[in-house]
């Protein structure tokens, strides 16, 4: 659980590096928290459309709701840059290279390649290695 809030606690920081473990870590935590308030959503939309409420009740109850989902998904915006930004500085990378997911078709894919590879081992120009040596050999 630790590793899925470290980005949470470095909430805007976009220097040092960051491994890959927290990344992935706190990708699964956001995509977990993504598809429960979907779920928590799509529930009371059912449960209101079922109990034959009028579509101006359903919008006063699930525009607010929309809106603390929007205002949620806002929030953990610049903690998710900033983390993605720490893995390319592992990779000894420009925090630039984040630009290359707004590439139509193949950005996301080139993306995703990149924050799977391993960083560089040992200390580089954005700080030193995460990962202890005894953690990358055994």
């Amino acid at each position: 659980m630790e590793w899925m809030l470290m980005p949470l606690r470095r909430y805007a920081d976009f220097e040092g590096r960051s491994r890959r473990l927290e990344y992935w870590m706190f990708y699964l935590f956001t995509l977990i928290l993504g598809m429960a308030a979907g779920v928590v959503l799509l529930a009371i939309a059912l449960l209101l459309y079922t109990m034959n409420f009028s579509e101006s009740v359903m919008g006063m109850v699930l525009v607010p709701l929309y809106l603390v989902l929007f205002i949620g998904c806002m929030a953990l915006l610049v903690p998710t840059l900033a983390v993605a930004v720490r893995r390319f500085h592992d990779q000894d990378k420009s925090g630039w290279m984040i630009l290359l997911a707004l590439i139509p078709f193949v950005g996301g894919i080139i993306f995703l390649v990149f924050m799977c590879l391993e960083g560089t081992p040992g200390p580089n120009r954005y700080g030193p290695d995460p990962v202890d040596d005894r953690e990358r050999t055994g």
